[in-house]
């Protein structure tokens, strides 16, 4: 009877310090920092599809007023459509090419609706249009939001990839996920981690130079 009840405590300890080594070699905080990591990242794309959205109204509004302006909508839709075809999975997080082409993808739009905005100061009734002024308002926020989206997913990224590179987590790492370090999104250009400003304002005019003091 002795000899059963200590069997079992013997087996039970062996379980209770088998989960205790597990747990200090970081079995749990692995998957937690991955799963967020990934909850960022879903955010990331939620915002770049926000953008997408916005994309049909603000090329149908300008195409109203600015039918010359026709080859600049021409690259921003096939820009878009490029960006949709362009999809990154959380189990592609890990894939640098995927990533990359991803990045890209959206970077070409941005390019584009750069450009499609700098053209609207030659059109005064379209920067007048309320329909517009509303797009101009939703596309900032969302540059805004997509800003801090990707700010967000890169700090888990690196909270990610800090844990399993590091002791004892990466023990766990190795030997029970073969986990791999997840790609952040990079600045491909400088300020490329800053939103944007969207703004349809005319630049102020340069103040005018002083006259030269007459002479006696």
């Amino acid at each position: 009877m002795a000899a059963s009840f200590f069997s079992r405590f013997a087996k039970f300890a062996v379980v209770a310090a088998a989960a205790a080594s597990l747990a200090g070699c970081g079995v749990n905080s692995i998957p937690t920092a991955e799963e967020q990591a990934k909850a960022k990242w879903a955010d990331v794309q939620n915002q770049y599809q926000r953008r997408l959205d916005l994309v049909p109204n603000l090329v149908a509004t300008v195409k109203g007023y600015a039918k010359q302006e026709q080859d600049t909508l021409v690259k921003v839709t096939e820009a878009r459509a490029k960006a949709t075809s362009v999809q990154v999975s959380a189990g592609d997080l890990t894939d640098p090419a995927k990533v990359a082409a991803f990045q890209q993808a959206q970077g070409q739009l941005s390019q584009g609706l750069g450009r499609l905005l700098a053209s609207v100061e030659a059109y005064p009734d379209l920067k007048s249009n309320q329909n517009f002024l509303a797009l101009q308002s939703q596309l900032e926020g969302t540059e805004n939001r997509i800003t801090v989206a990707r700010r967000d997913y890169n700090e888990a990224v690196r909270e990610y990839n800090t844990t399993i590179r590091t002791f004892p987590a990466l023990i766990a790492a190795s030997v029970i996920y073969g986990s791999k370090p997840m790609v952040p999104f990079a600045a491909t250009t400088p300020g490329a981690d800053t939103a944007p400003t969207v703004s349809f304002d005319s630049p102020a005019a340069p103040a005018a130079p002083a006259s030269k003091a007459a002479t006696n």
